[in-house]
């Protein structure tokens, strides 16, 4: 028995003593070589490290303004959050039991009304075998690629992205390949429409062997609203390809100064071929909510709703009839200046150009996101009058972000955590803030940069 706790601890770095073996066959004793057997699982090495469980930890030990997060404290539409309480007080027991594992009937009906108007579909989208309601996009995304993707194949994805996901498709056993969008504009007033995809790149990096290609619009962290020749390229090689397109559209509803959000679903031989993503807690501004959705053809939708089944199974009854009604209410007036989903872009407007100019005051320069409720600004040109030697991250942008927020109670999030390892110096200059803030929170920050710009110029 000792010789197999030997055997078992065999990787530690020093002999166990005979009572230590003892106390380990007795069960009494966790050391290393038992640790070893039950560690993490090869899968999910190399992706413990993971930006927001870092910053949130940051903003609990130093109690910045967070302008880091995508937490809305301003624009939470009243009706939405009287439809929860409605729910909870309905008179039946139903209302707190477990729904249709795919979809609360009443919401997959509504979000099948929803999409069939703004796709302009002459054939309606089927609720039952087109729509799947999932736990966040988070899990609409996990439930396209894992339902997808096989041991080596490859998934473009474009740079920047949301970080989760690299470590989904790595998941799957499945290749990421990456491709920037690089900034084509360093005068004047920057847009996020200024980075662009390099044409010939974007065509080499499909190959036989990709699957799919992960497609965010309007993007975070840029806030890029893809023109309708960015994503007539691209859809143009995923059908020539025979690719997969999984089109992260949790944003649709922020687009500004005239621009259009364009769904792929729309473009000449994409509906086949395309899972979209939508997000309650990015439409209605309830990011706790943690309710999602993917629609799209019946042969994909029933591929994510085997992993969601295996995975999930249901999402809480009270939200997803919250989120119906309130549905439910924006498709009465769809399409009128009145409609949420017209409203919240005149006045995120308002407050992206607020903080741009308070960004632009304090000697940063920013991306002016054309949608989506985060900005990039370059800080680069500040950088020699801050003393970032305390901070031991080896990315730049990280040890302004952590500096900031410990020194200045200001809390932004790195850039550099949406690109790949190969192309993360091209975030290195910026840091993202959220403008989806109250304006009593937006001045705070205005005072807080503002006090620190004199600071400088003393």
């Amino acid at each position: 028995m000792l010789s197999s706790v030997r055997t078992l601890c065999r990787s530690c770095p020093r002999l166990l003593s005979r009572q230590t073996r003892m106390e380990v066959v007795a069960g009494l004793h966790h050391d290393h070589g038992q640790l070893d057997r039950f560690a993490l699982a090869d899968k999910y090495k190399g992706l413990e490290k993971n930006v927001w469980v870092e910053f949130i930890q940051l903003a609990l030990e130093h109690q910045p303004l967070n302008l880091g997060q995508g937490l809305p404290d301003d624009l939470v539409p009243t009706y939405v959050l009287d439809s929860l309480r409605d729910v909870v007080n309905d008179p039946s027991v139903f209302m707190h039991q477990y729904t249709r594992g795919f979809g609360h009937p009443r919401l997959v009906a509504a979000i099948a009304n929803l999409y069939t108007k703004l796709l302009e579909r002459d054939k309606p989208i089927d609720p039952i075998r087109e729509v799947l309601v999932t736990d966040g996009a988070y899990e609409a995304l996990f439930t396209a690629i894992m339902g997808h993707v096989n041991p080596g194949d490859e998934v473009i994805i474009i740079e920047p992205y949301f970080d989760c996901y690299e470590p989904m498709v790595r998941l799957a056993g499945g290749i990421p390949v990456f491709i920037s969008l690089k900034p084509t504009n360093e005068e004047g007033v920057i847009s996020s429409g200024d980075w662009k995809l390099d044409e010939e790149e974007l065509k080499n990096v499909f190959t036989p062997k990709t699957k799919a290609i992960i497609f965010n619009n309007p993007n975070n962290p840029l806030g890029k609203v893809f023109s309708a020749d960015e994503i007539s390229s691209i859809c143009n090689l995923c059908c020539k390809h025979d690719v997969l397109m999984i089109s992260d559209d949790v944003y649709e509803h922020m687009v500004y100064d005239n621009h259009e959000m364009v769904r792929v679903a729309t473009l000449p031989g994409m509906w086949d071929r395309t899972i979209s993503i939508g997000s309650a807690g990015k439409t209605f501004s309830v990011t706790g909510w943690k309710l999602g959705w993917a629609y799209g053809p019946d042969h994909l939708i029933r591929n994510c709703g085997v992993v969601h089944q295996n995975c999930v199974y249901a999402c809480p009854t009270p939200i997803q009839e919250a989120v119906a009604r309130g549905f439910e209410k924006e498709l009465g007036r769809l399409g009128d200046k009145e409609s949420y989903f017209k409203s919240i872009s005149v006045d995120l407007k308002e407050k992206r150009d607020f903080l741009a100019g308070v960004l632009t005051d304090v000697g940063m320069k920013p991306v002016i996101p054309e949608g989506g409720y985060f900005m990039m600004a370059d800080w680069s040109s500040l950088a020699d009058r801050i003393d970032l030697s305390s901070e031991v991250d080896e990315q730049r942008d990280y040890r302004f972000a952590k500096w900031l927020s410990k020194n200045r109670k200001l809390q932004g999030i790195p850039p550099s955590a949406f690109f790949s390892q190969p192309h993360k110096h091209i975030g290195e200059n910026y840091i993202r803030f959220c403008f989806i803030k109250h304006d009593d929170s937006l001045k705070k920050a205005k005072e807080i940069l503002t006090n620190w710009r004199k600071e400088l110029g003393s």
